[in-house]
């Protein structure tokens, strides 16, 4: 198994950012296998990933954890065709996404 993030550098760029995804409905654009997603998912109140990779978007629908279910919904997509109403969301995030 391989050890994703050993220096904790995602996670300390997350606390730099300083961004608090308490209650929040996020758009994770980009999110790929979800292993960022699954670090902040847990604080927000529902999450919406997306990405155009459908393997990576398998991967984190097998790895979704259980408690993450009924918070965090995965689709395949496009930003630039997704159309979610920009009021939906509280909060977009994206991290290797350009």
């Amino acid at each position: 198994m391989a050890v994703v993030d050993p220096e904790r550098s995602e996670l300390d760029a997350l606390a730099r950012a300083n961004v608090d995804f308490t209650g929040q409905r996020v758009l994770d654009v980009g999110c790929g296998d979800g292993r960022l997603l699954w670090r902040f998912a847990d604080s927000a109140r529902g999450v919406v990933g997306i990405d155009v990779d459908e393997e990576g978007l398998a991967d984190a629908r097998r790895d979704l954890p259980a408690r993450l279910h009924d918070k965090v919904e995965l689709r395949e997509a496009s930003i630039v065709d997704f159309d979610d109403p920009e009021s939906s969301f509280d909060l977009v995030f994206f991290t290797w996404s350009l």
